[in-house]
């Protein structure tokens, strides 16, 4: 039984085909990379895992059970978390009241404001606990944004171009939080734009164009796939 499956999921808006029977399945514990150029229907994608939008057709298979029609609450419950792309916190509260949001309206923990302070621990937020999430810098933003999706208590952590806009020491910072989260048992599965942050953590890579999958494997197999230079480099890349 595999973790997560994706069979067949298709996603239109009017003629626009976002998703166009994707299927693929991901193993407890992996990191899954997701590239494709803009408009490939990487986070349509997301959205369908996630429950913030239905499929027209296909299923999604959590541990087993059939959540296609759970909504994104329900799937929240269930341990799947999304963090996303850009971050909005609720700038009048402080980074700990953001946390402990999560910590009390996700999944079910004794004590949530124990779990709070262990997921500011674990991506390096503790020490701006008091501050109020309207005044913190980009970085420490997206280190909350993963904070906050950590506090559900997932056991699936969706992960949405986290890494856009940081510099390249901001950026290497934050790949540690997420190797200390993946090392906790959350299995990952990340789109990103900034390629050579996602390929040192992703064991696997899959690939989408124009709402289809064209790749999916090992990182650098899929890398040097001819399908995945063309989409990136040209029709005619033969590098």
């Amino acid at each position: 039984m595999s973790f997560l499956s994706l069979e067949k999921l298709n996603k239109r808006y009017g003629a626009l085909v976002v998703t166009d029977a994707v299927s693929f399945s991901v193993a407890e514990g992996e990191i899954v990379g997701i590239l494709g150029p803009n408009g490939a229907g990487k986070t349509t994608l997301f959205n369908l895992i996630a429950g913030t939008v239905r499929p027209d057709s296909g299923r999604v298979l959590f541990k087993g059970d059939d959540i296609s029609k759970n909504d994104a609450a329900l799937r929240c419950k269930r341990g799947i978390s999304l963090s996303f792309q850009v971050p909005h916190p609720f700038n009048g509260m402080t980074v700990f009241e953001n946390i402990l949001v999560g910590a009390t309206f996700g999944r079910a923990t004794a004590d949530p404001e124990t779990h709070a302070l262990q997921v500011m621990e674990l991506t390096g937020m503790k020490t701006k606990a008091n501050q109020l999430a309207g005044s913190i810098t980009l970085l420490e933003r997206k280190r909350l944004e993963l904070a906050r999706a950590l506090a559900t208590a997932p056991e699936l952590l969706l992960l949405d171009e986290i890494a856009g806009g940081l510099t390249e020491r901001e950026c290497q910072s934050l790949l540690s939080a997420i190797r200390d989260v993946h090392s906790s048992g959350v299995t990952i599965i990340w789109i990103e734009h900034v390629v050579h942050a996602l390929l040192s953590v992703a064991q696997r890579l899959v690939v989408l164009n124009f709402g289809k999958l064209i790749a999916d494997g090992n990182p650098e197999a899929v890398m040097n796939s001819r399908d995945v230079k063309s989409v990136y480099l040209g029709e005619d890349a033969h590098v």
